[in-house]
């Protein structure tokens, strides 16, 4: 939880000195397999993995059973484009207001203010879908509100996780996350295509709100002595701004944030997407959605156990895997059968994780813990503001332009961003390509200059 009085002198002199990253674990050679789930060694992580596993669950399966009952009702990809704008819109204009909250207050009780905003939202639907009386503008109404509530969560479960498992285990605390995220989404869009299908998206919608009860239950029991507490800081003007200047002064965390904006506009709009290939391609239905969002979400468990197998965080890492997602994502436009492009998805989960997870690790590594709710609203702003842009856009774009030029677009530019971003880095002297014949599993690599001094071990 946060600390009191004595970090009082601490948190004054943070605020009116220089700032610069505090000194965090690195980890500076490749972990053991064995060491792949450590953090669950820590009693209030397991409590907290294990809620967020049922919540992931139920909430895939809330949104694949919503994606599916908009298309339905209304009978166009742009109106799910829309319910993902109306979700994440809000955190285009208030996400900093969630990180100085972050900042000031205790994380774990507003992850249960905001679990249980979310479980009454959840429970609304779920009566208006098993009564009946669902249209399209309540599902609107309550995506925009549950963006408000993400608003609160986000930036809070972002720095969360860091006063669960202290910072020696961070790195490996976000891979389990993010794994966590990715199995809930094998297993939620299976049972939510079948469950639709047989009885319809009211009951996913129910259970998704007994699972944020559950979340909130599950807070409740963790040991607030046993969390690596951190400094509060105090109200002040100008306190986002503050967070901004510092994140823009490193390029371990502006470039990443760049990174996550363009890959959130056009790569991360890959659900809607997905719905219009399964509707309009292949004529799956409901079932074949649920196993497209299966199939992403098993390579993507498999990127977020891969990315705790990463011995150092580097820029050059990050900007890679963007640029494999959007080539991968490029060359899902040319499948030409459910099973081809099905396996090209499992692939694009692999990247597309590999590169969520890894520019997450290296924001958060790369900022110092008092002002890391700050920064990382900012981060979780651009990302899910992006998505909140990407959705209607990408929507528009398969539905009035053709869905294989939309995937195209969703992979060709974030594959473009990461070459730009490649080439410039190369020419301020801080990226360079090795050439070395000898090495039969790296003959060609991009490497950082011995003589560039940068942000850092994480740097490069």
């Amino acid at each position: 939880m946060t600390a009191h009085s004595p970090n009082a002198a601490r948190t004054a002199s943070f605020n009116t000195a220089p700032m610069s990253t505090a000194p965090l674990n690195t980890v500076a050679a490749r972990p053991p397999w064995s060491q792949t789930f450590s953090s669950l060694k820590i009693r209030n992580y397991r409590i907290f993995a294990s809620a967020n596993l049922v919540a992931t669950i139920a909430l895939w399966m809330q949104r694949v059973a919503q994606d599916w009952i908009v298309l339905q009702l209304s009978g166009s990809v742009t109106a799910v484009g829309v319910t993902v704008f109306m979700q994440f819109a809000p955190s285009l204009v208030l996400m900093p207001l969630g990180g100085i909250l972050a900042d000031r207050y205790s994380k774990r009780l507003i992850l249960m203010l905001s679990q249980g905003a979310a479980g009454l939202l959840a429970g609304a639907l779920a009566v208006l879908a098993l009564t009946g009386h669902l249209q399209v503008w309540h599902v609107y109404t309550v995506a925009f509100l549950l963006g408000l509530v993400t608003v609160m969560d986000q930036p809070a479960r972002q720095v969360f996780v860091n006063e669960l498992v202290g910072p020696r285990q961070l790195r490996n605390a976000i891979s389990l996350n993010s794994s966590i995220f990715q199995l809930g989404g094998m297993v939620g869009p299976a049972v939510s295509g079948v469950l639709v299908s047989a009885v319809g998206g009211g009951w996913a919608f129910a259970f998704n709100a007994l699972a944020c009860t559950f979340t909130v239950v599950s807070l409740a029991f963790v040991r607030r002595s046993e969390l690596v507490a951190s400094a509060t800081v105090a109200r002040a003007k100008g306190q986002f701004a503050e967070g901004v200047k510092y994140a823009t002064r490193k390029a371990t965390i502006v470039w990443p944030i760049v990174m996550a904006g363009v890959v959130a506009v056009f790569g991360l709009s890959l659900a809607v997407l997905m719905a219009a290939y399964a509707n309009g391609v292949f004529h799956s239905g409901a079932a074949g959605y649920g196993l497209l969002n299966t199939l992403v979400a098993l390579g993507a468990l498999a990127g977020a156990l891969a990315s705790t197998r990463i011995a150092v965080l580097r820029l050059r890492t990050v900007i890679g895997a963007a640029g494999s997602y959007g080539v991968v994502l490029a060359l899902a436009a040319l499948a030409p059968t459910m099973a081809t492009f099905g396996a090209v998805m499992v692939v694009a989960g692999f990247t597309s994780l590999l590169f969520l997870t890894s520019n997450n690790q290296l924001v958060q590594m790369s900022t110092n813990v008092q002002i890391r709710g700050r920064v990382m609203s900012l981060y979780v702003m651009v990302l899910i503001g992006g998505q909140a842009l990407g959705g209607p856009l990408m929507g528009a774009v398969a539905e009035h332009v053709g869905v294989h030029w939309a995937m195209v677009l969703a992979g060709g530019v974030p594959a473009l961003a990461a070459l730009i971003l490649a080439v410039m880095l190369a020419r301020r002297g801080q990226l360079t390509l090795r050439v070395n014949p000898r090495n039969v599993r790296r003959p060609v690599a991009i490497v950082a200059r011995p003589a560039v001094s940068g942000t850092g071990a994480t740097s490069g």
